[in-house]
């Protein structure tokens, strides 16, 4: 059964709403594009964070392990994303929910 983190996370890409919350004791405010596992079957989700705080620049996309989150709460805003992958992205290995191909492709 998925964790509270997320089913959250996975409304936010559903909703195409935005995620705030607590991620490694830094407050994130991002855009939830792609969630499910990563190779070692932990809860992830790549997101691309554009405010809040961060060790680096802003915005740029973020890998985030789920058990590692706290504090989410979700809300309605502008929808923000990267610019065009150079690589393939490497965060999530089994996709549940991809915000390019299960959401804006039904419209």
């Amino acid at each position: 059964m998925p964790s509270k983190s997320y089913a959250l996370f996975r409304k936010a890409i559903l909703n195409e709403q935005q995620a705030v919350c607590i991620y490694d004791g830094r407050p994130r405010e991002l855009c939830p594009h792609i969630i499910g596992h990563n190779k070692s079957g932990e809860e992830v989700v790549l997101a691309w964070q554009f405010g809040g705080s961060s060790s680096g620049q802003l915005p740029q996309w973020r890998c985030l392990r789920l058990a590692h989150v706290s504090d989410i709460s979700l809300r309605n805003g502008p929808w923000h994303e990267g610019g065009s992958h150079r690589t393939e992205q490497t965060c999530v290995s089994e996709i549940d929910l991809d915000i390019n191909i299960h959401v804006r492709k039904r419209r």
